[in-house]
């Protein structure tokens, strides 16, 4: 296979020339139950900030069950069970995506992969070190629930984003995920999208949900770092296997995807290790007789 580095795309070269030396920021997404729109609110969300910037890569760590790809309407090379057979690197199986993006795709129908050994976590540290792909932010498109591969991704990552729809079983099951998050891993700062939502105060309000019972019962500090709503255009979109920031520029979901990529540059710079993508690659290992530095 051959290695694919972004090139001829650099329509923001001012911006990414100011973020070049920052380190790298990790953005976990998940929600509490499938069906409400995660994935493409991270397709999307990579969009906006590479629009503004930003150099991203975007991993689908959904592990045995990727779909990223399939979103986009891309045709992958390989996927991250190639990366962990040894079968190629991670800047093989790299996808170019919209303005740029890269994308990292996972498996789909495998059912190993979600459920990796500590071994094989190991590999994908060693993967990411030598990983020449430039990247400013990480957007993890994790899946849904509790998992133990969603935990580890959240308490790796340097944000975490959870996306919630009006109904009850998406309310409770993302409020069960910040509590085993934040009760057993120690992960306390959470950003809540609203998604699917008729207008910015039904979203407000679906916030205000799961805030309330969260500042009750839980020792957390969730923000509301938006509304989509579902328009028409944000249908059509998906329909063509595109992303409504790239083909609709006037779409009120393109409007509200931009305002978050927005506030994500106003979010404090990672500092220390936290949000490094070394230090991600590392906590990807939650084994307590597996020591990362002897891996690298």
């Amino acid at each position: 296979m051959m290695t694919h580095l972004p090139g001829g795309h650099d329509q923001a070269a001012g911006a990414r020339q100011a973020v070049a030396n920052r380190p790298v920021r990790v953005i976990a997404v998940t929600s509490g139950k499938g069906g409400v729109g995660k994935t493409n609110v991270s397709v999307n969300l990579a969009v906006s900030l590479a629009r503004s910037g930003e150099r991203v890569v975007l991993m689908d760590a959904d592990l045995g069950l990727g779909n990223v790809d399939v979103l986009l309407g891309l045709q992958s090379r390989g996927n991250l069970s190639h990366v962990l057979s040894g079968e190629a690197t991670l800047d093989e199986i790299m996808l170019e995506g919209p303005e740029g993006i890269g994308i990292l795709p996972a498996a789909s129908g495998v059912e190993h992969m979600a459920s990796l050994t500590a071994a094989e976590n190991a590999g994908l540290i060693s993967a990411f070190s030598e990983m020449r792909w430039p990247v400013d932010t990480l957007i993890v498109d994790s899946a849904a629930g509790i998992a133990d591969s969603v935990v580890r991704f959240a308490q790796a990552a340097s944000e975490v984003v959870v996306v919630v729809c009006d109904e009850p079983a998406s309310i409770t099951d993302a409020y069960a995920v910040i509590k085993v998050l934040s009760r057993d891993h120690d992960v306390t700062r959470f950003h809540v999208i609203a998604n699917m939502v008729r207008d910015a105060a039904e979203g407000r309000r679906l916030f205000e949900k799961l805030a309330v019972a969260s500042k009750r019962f839980l020792d957390v500090t969730l923000t509301h770092m938006g509304s989509v709503p579902f328009d028409d255009y944000l249908r059509r979109a998906v329909q063509r296997q595109k992303t409504v920031v790239s083909l609709y520029g006037g779409a009120k979901s393109t409007r509200a995807f931009t305002a978050m990529a927005d506030r994500v540059h106003q979010w404090p710079q990672p500092r220390g290790p936290e949000g490094q993508l070394q230090f991600f690659v590392e906590r990807l290992v939650n084994n307590a007789e597996l020591d990362p530095e002897n891996l690298l």
